[in-house]
This record gives C-alpha cells, sequence and structure tokens, in this order.
C-alpha cells in the first residue's frame, strides 16, 4: 500500500528543515512526491523501504528531466529515482562533506549508516548565504493595458498584490536568494517606480533604471544596457510575475548546460470543451469528448550570456520571443528549464485577482 512519512505543513516549524518530512515510499506516485517536494525547504525526496533504508533520491531536476520525457506523473517514483546516489556516513568530518557537496555540485548529501538514512546535511548548514554578483534585469516599461483601469494611474508592477507591489516581492525574493545589483527597465509612469525604489540603499542594493524613451518591446531594452556590465550570465525577468523559482539553481543548471541563453518554460494544460473528431480521407477515425493538452509556455524568465545582450541593437524594439527566434536561427542554442516552483503571470484581471487569493498561501514573508 502506498504510504507517505511525512507531516502536515502545519506541523513544520517555520524556516526549519526536517528531512524526515521528505522521506518516501518508492511505490508513491511522482504526483505526490512532487507535493512533497514543494512542501519542504529540501528540494528533494528521499526513497525508503519500511525501516528507512536509503533506496534512491529524487531531485528538483529528476522531476524536470520526467516532465520534459512526457512521463505519466501517476508513475511510482522509483521509476526516476536516482538509485545510486552519492552518500557519507556520520564518521566523516564535516569538511570532508562540505567538500564533496561543493565538489559534485549538489543541494544535500544523505548521511547513511548501515544503509538506513540518518540525517540529510545541505550547503546551506557550513556557511550564511553568499552574495551573487550576477546582475538582474528587471522589464517594468509596460502600460499594462489589459489590466485597465487598474494602470490607468498606475504602473503594473507597482500594483498591491500582498499588500505591496508586485516589483517588490520580485526584488525581495531576488534578496533573499543573494542577489544585489538591479537593472529596472522603466517608462510608462517611471516617476511612480524610482521615487518608491530610489537608488536600493534604502534595501541594501543596487539599483539602476534604463529609461527607455520610447516602447522598445520585451527585449529591446536590453540594447540600452551599459557596456561595462558584469562578465556573468544576466537574470531577466518580467515586472508581473510572482514566483518562488531558485535562481542559483536556475544559474547552476545554465553553467551545466552552456548555451546563449536559458528560458524558462511553465506547463500548461487546456481542455477544449468539446468532442474532438480526427478523420481520414472523409472517414471518421476517432473521436475524443473534450481532451486535455499539455504544452510549455514561456515564463518570462531567462538567463542571457553576455554576448545575447551585446548583440542587441541600441533603442530599438523588439520583442524577447523574436530576438530568441533569431538566435536559433542562426545557429545558437538556447536550452529551456521547465519550472516546477510556484509561478503566476499577472497580465489579465483575473491573473490579478487570483494573486490576491494566493498570494498569503504561496509566499512566506
Amino acid at each position: 500500500m502506498s504510504a507517505v512519512l511525512a507531516v502536515s505543513r502545519e506541523a513544520i516549524i517555520r524556516m526549519i528543515k526536517n528531512w524526515k518530512n521528505a522521506l518516501v515510499f518508492p511505490d508513491c506516485s511522482i504526483r505526490e512526491v512532487v507535493k512533497i517536494i514543494d512542501r519542504e525547504s529540501m528540494r528533494a525526496a528521499f526513497i525508503v523501504d519500511q525501516e528507512e533504508k536509503l533506496l534512491g533520491v529524487v531531485t528538483d531536476g529528476d522531476v524536470r528531466r520526467a516532465l520534459l520525457k512526457n512521463i505519466d506523473f501517476d508513475t511510482p517514483v522509483q521509476e526516476i529515482m536516482n538509485s545510486r546516489p552519492l552518500t557519507c556516513t556520520p564518521c566523516q568530518s564535516r569538511q570532508t562533506i562540505k567538500s564533496i557537496i561543493e565538489q559534485h555540485k549538489l543541494l544535500h548529501m544523505p548521511i547513511v549508516s548501515d544503509g538506513k538514512i540518518v540525517d540529510v546535511v545541505t550547503l546551506e548548514d557550513f556557511s550564511a548565504m553568499a552574495r551573487i554578483d550576477n546582475p538582474v534585469f528587471i522589464m517594468a516599461g509596460g502600460f499594462g493595458s489589459r489590466l485597465s483601469p487598474l494602470t490607468d494611474d498606475c504602473p503594473k508592477p507597482m500594483l498591491n498584490v500582498g499588500g505591496k507591489p508586485i516589483l517588490e516581492s520580485i526584488i525581495s525574493r531576488f534578496i533573499q536568494q543573494g542577489f544585489y545589483k538591479f537593472y529596472i527597465s522603466v517608462y510608462y509612469k517611471s516617476e511612480i517606480i524610482t521615487s518608491y525604489f530610489g537608488d536600493g540603499s534604502s534595501l541594501g542594493i543596487e539599483i539602476h533604471y534604463i529609461n527607455e524613451t520610447k516602447p522598445l518591446g520585451t527585449a529591446g531594452a536590453l540594447g540600452l544596457l551599459p557596456a561595462n556590465l558584469p562578465r556573468l550570465p544576466m537574470i531577466l525577468i518580467n515586472a508581473d510575475i510572482l514566483t518562488l523559482v531558485n535562481i542559483q539553481q536556475l544559474l547552476d543548471y545554465h553553467t551545466q548546460n552552456p548555451a546563449i541563453a536559458t528560458m524558462c518554460v511553465q506547463q500548461y494544460e487546456y481542455a477544449i470543451p468539446y468532442g474532438v473528431v480526427e478523420f481520414n480521407e472523409g472517414q471518421v477515425t476517432s473521436i475524443k469528448e473534450k481532451p486535455s493538452y499539455s504544452v510549455f509556455v514561456n515564463a518570462g524568465i531567462y538567463v542571457l550570456e553576455p554576448e545575447f545582450i551585446h548583440s542587441v541593437e541600441h533603442n530599438k524594439h523588439i520583442d524577447m520571443p523574436d530576438l530568441v527566434n533569431r538566435k536559433i536561427e542562426s545557429g545558437e542554442q538556447v536550452n529551456v528549464y521547465p519550472l516546477r516552483d510556484y509561478w503566476l503571470d499577472i497580465g489579465r484581471k483575473q491573473d490579478f485577482e487570483k494573486a490576491q487569493i494566493e498570494y498569503y498561501q504561496v509566499f512566506d514573508e
């Protein structure tokens, strides 16, 4: 019988990791395990038998690969687990464990004694969060026309969700993850944004504003960035997105899978409210009643190499999908990073209303 060795969210002490909450049995479905990974802070699940002997590990990366392979999420998790994970023993020193974690770029290290998991150690357990030098570019210049009349007197990034502007929530999430160097493109009612955040010093960060003198689309402002940017990949995010994506993990993925850009994608399911008729040469071959389909959509979050940024023409209008297609057509490699974390694009009124409901359920600020 399928079972999960976990306690309820209400029983978890805030900000305290409890690795036992991430123990699961091998016949648990991938869907069940995803819920546990999302609920806990370990970023992984540990597959064990009835005696808590470690059988394997499933990480965010394993789940993303399953997504891309269209593996049914009702499949037992043992089908996608790493059955030979690296482990350490209680006898090994903390420095040795730390070195192994760093050497293999791991998120965690199971500590195993006589085959039984007795602890889980993460790199965060050894040191405070380091500051990350990669710049963050937030696109905040749009009109937000679909949210009119809410945006008639206020730029969309400054609309309140959860008692604070959307843009403030985005910046706060990056600060929590160690980022401090921000560029923000502004155009529509820019003074509301610049007067609210200033130069960022009150938040302990740097904010540089990229002023568009005309609407430049979702990518054109890249051509206005200064030439002396750090020679590091830049994170670009639209200013109407609420997400819990771990940016350091995204950067690690980009580094491990070299490309001129990495695009975050979100799985999107939609249902057709009619019976879909399939036919061949006038003869009906099947009828599918109200079928559902799943696709990946652009999540509005990217990691961009300096070469990508410097290729954008100065002060020219261009949208990101067009720019990415140009790179692909010229033979450049663009990778995808499937999101599993919470993500919401606040582009329509119903999305704004949804954000008001979900904010307090999702964000632990």
